[in-house]
């Protein structure tokens, strides 16, 4: 299993903004494709305006094929062209558990 953490650091105050848009319309399309969301957050303290999320993949292979067909998807493309402004920075992590971590994951 790894775990992708994706980070966006948005425009001051837009947090909001962006995390209701994905609740409108992102989450609905990518929620399907991805599959395991761990979890979604907003920063409170330490580095302001970034929203964190986490998506679990049993191997790499498994997560540039989900990617791929998400990234292709044109519904996708549209809600990430509205978004898309908000974003000033983008930083993606690929964790690898620890060995004592078992976790079996649900859609």
């Amino acid at each position: 299993m790894i775990v992708e953490e994706r980070i966006y650091t948005l425009q001051a105050g837009q947090a909001g903004a962006y995390i209701a848009a994905y609740e409108a319309e992102g989450m609905a399309i990518q929620k399907p494709i991805l599959g395991r969301m761990v979890g979604y957050y907003a920063t409170e303290f330490g580095p302001l305006n970034q929203v964190v999320h986490l998506w679990a993949y049993d191997d790499l292979a498994e997560r540039t094929e989900r990617r791929g067909r998400l990234l292709a998807n044109p519904a996708w493309r549209a809600y990430a062209a509205k978004v898309r402004p908000m974003v000033l920075n983008q930083e993606n992590k690929l964790l690898l558990p620890a060995p004592f971590m078992r976790v079996s994951w649900q859609d």
